[in-house]
């Protein structure tokens, strides 16, 4: 049995994976410190709290932070594979408080990696994003374009890549960075003012809201569905995977037109307004993933059938 610990687990992304991972029959490791995610994403993984003990199987969940090296040196003793997924994970956020970011998605990485090169895991797979492309005019985004990150929070996934590599060739730590686009799907928390487009318009429609537009609606994101992302984590922690690798669908779609097809799957006929674009935004994102295809990553859900599981699951019917 295979021991993993996953960053974040208690997150949005970090539970899908934790969930899939433990379907798969790893030992896992779930540290988060909640300041984003939550417990109930978990409930039906963990079988105890903290503290974790060496005889423990099954998955356990630890209430910590990246930031506290020590906790990792301990958390990291005898593990295969990291997955870190924790982060503050918000362009807005990181524009209001850069400093926070930056101790959390650098320092927090930097430990990370450090124990885990002290602990000889074998390989750590990082959670980087798109951002770092920023509006670089190129369509699609190819992993040796020049990064023109246009956010502290892209600043800090950057930053995060870097050190992965440096990880790699200095210590021969191996490490796998993979750049999600825009993903979506069950458990994205709508409630928080940094939340994703996705949950935010169904929410709002759920409350006989309009959907809020940020800017005219023609900027285009490739939204990559949740099981697609928990796939090419695994898929790239199996594998020779090294180095870095984009995340996406390989499809765009303007937020004009996906407001139009969350409306429709929602049943509403409620039209969406428009507000001033906000700091930090890019115009157009996607992913050209040939890259990720040599590692054996090929998505499998498209926009429509993934949305109509994400409004089944926030209505409380999945």
């Amino acid at each position: 049995m295979k021991k993993v610990v996953v960053t974040g687990g208690a997150g949005f992304i970090g539970s899908h994976l934790a969930e899939e991972l433990g379907r798969r029959g790893y030992q896992i490791i779930i540290l988060d410190d909640l300041s984003t995610g939550k417990i109930e994403n978990i409930a039906g993984l963990i079988n105890s709290i903290n503290p974790i003990t060496p005889q423990t199987q099954g998955t356990e969940f630890i209430q910590g932070s990246i930031t506290d090296l020590p906790l990792l040196q301990r958390l990291f003793q005898g593990v295969d594979y990291v997955f870190h997924q924790a982060a503050i994970p918000s362009v807005p956020r990181s524009v209001q408080n850069p400093q926070a970011s930056h101790e959390a998605n650098i320092t927090g990485t930097l430990n990370v990696l450090l124990a885990a090169r002290d602990n000889s895991v074998k390989k750590v797979i990082y959670a980087s994003s798109s951002s770092v492309y920023g509006d670089t005019p190129t369509l699609p985004k190819k992993e040796d374009m020049t990064p023109n990150p246009q956010s502290p929070y892209a600043v800090t996934k950057l930053a995060g890549e870097y050190y992965c590599r440096v990880f790699q060739k200095v210590y021969a730590l191996p490490t796998a960075c993979l750049r999600y686009f825009n993903v979506y799907g069950p458990r994205q928390d709508p409630e928080s003012q940094y939340a994703a487009v996705i949950p935010i318009f169904t929410k709002r429609l759920s409350e006989g809201k309009p959907p809020i537009i940020y800017g005219d609606g023609e900027q285009t994101r490739d939204f990559t569905f949740i099981k697609d992302v928990v796939g090419a984590n695994i898929l790239a922690a199996e594998s020779e995977a090294a180095g870095v690798f984009n995340i996406g669908r390989g499809e765009r779609i303007t937020i004009n037109q996906l407001v139009e097809l969350v409306i429709g799957l929602a049943g509403s006929n409620i039209g969406p307004i428009h507000e001033d674009s906000r700091t930090g935004d890019i115009k157009h994102s996607l992913a050209d993933i040939s890259k990720a295809k040599t590692f054996g990553y090929e998505p499998k859900y498209g926009l429509e059938e993934g949305l109509r599981e994400t409004i089944r699951a926030m209505n409380g019917d999945a």
